[in-house]
């Protein structure tokens, strides 16, 4: 049942953000107020009462909807989205792979964009958790070290407990890591635990994390963290990178790369 303060508020309104996160689930103060056409106090005070009645959380500068989780769609959809900055992000990172140096590939597309990059060179070892990244790498020119483990259909990749036979074993110069969301106060979230698993059990034996996010990822969160922002030493992204979330993050001593 509704509070008595939210027959104050404009139906219509109300309507539209329920309308809004029920589309992006995580949602920014000052972009609904451009979507809105009110003040980011009205929305404040919107956002509160929604938090009354359980159906958003607040965070730092929004909220997230409790109606559901960021859900990870399949692999060959993730491709196709935002693939211009994801193949700008790919060409940055590949700059920082030097010779001889060992990497880890990580299991997202992005990432998948990077290993295409790097198929021809021979004086670098390549670590991954990818099938879809060991196909690509499959007899080219770097040295190709597949880890075991339970495969996760959707995302093709290996992960959960049996990772670590291995990945502890490893000790590789840079990791480049993949995400679904990323956020000031949850880090790095994905959708399932035994992939946020391995993830983690990656980035601690990783002399230097390098992260490839799109824009869209800013402010997102899924259902389980995979990474906390201390361990990452960089991140790589596109020009439309949130401003605001990227000063925090320098802040925190990460360099903040926009291809």
């Amino acid at each position: 049942m509704e509070s008595s303060k939210l027959r104050d508020l404009a139906p219509k309104r109300l309507e539209e953000l329920r309308e809004i996160l029920g589309q992006n689930r995580v949602v920014r103060v000052e972009e609904l107020t451009e979507q809105l056409g009110v003040s980011s106090a009205t929305i404040r005070r919107d956002l509160g009462e929604l938090e009354k009645l359980g159906e958003v959380r607040r965070v730092y500068g929004g909220a997230v909807s409790t109606g559901g989780r960021l859900d990870e769609p399949l692999f060959d959809d993730k491709t196709s989205v935002a693939a211009t900055e994801k193949r700008r992000i790919a060409e940055a990172a590949a700059k920082y792979v030097k010779p001889n140096d060992t990497i880890y590939l990580d299991g997202g597309s992005t990432v998948l964009e990077l290993a295409r990059l790097l198929k021809d060179r021979s004086n670098i070892t390549i670590v991954t958790n990818s099938l879809r990244a060991a196909v690509e790498l499959a007899g080219r020119g770097p040295r190709l070290i597949l880890v075991g483990g339970e495969l996760r259909r959707l995302a093709q990749t290996t992960v959960g407990p049996l990772t670590r036979f291995m990945i502890q074993e490893l000790h590789v110069d840079k990791a480049f890591m993949g995400t679904i969301g990323l956020s000031l106060d949850e880090g790095l979230t994905t959708t399932d635990p035994t992939e946020a698993y391995t993830k983690e059990l990656v980035m601690q034996h990783a002399r230097e994390v390098i992260l490839l996010a799109d824009s869209s990822k800013a402010h997102k969160i899924s259902f389980t963290r995979a990474g906390r922002l201390e361990k990452v030493l960089m991140l790589i992204t596109d020009n439309l990178f949130d401003r605001k979330l990227s000063k925090d993050l320098r802040k925190r001593g990460i360099e903040v790369v926009q291809a």
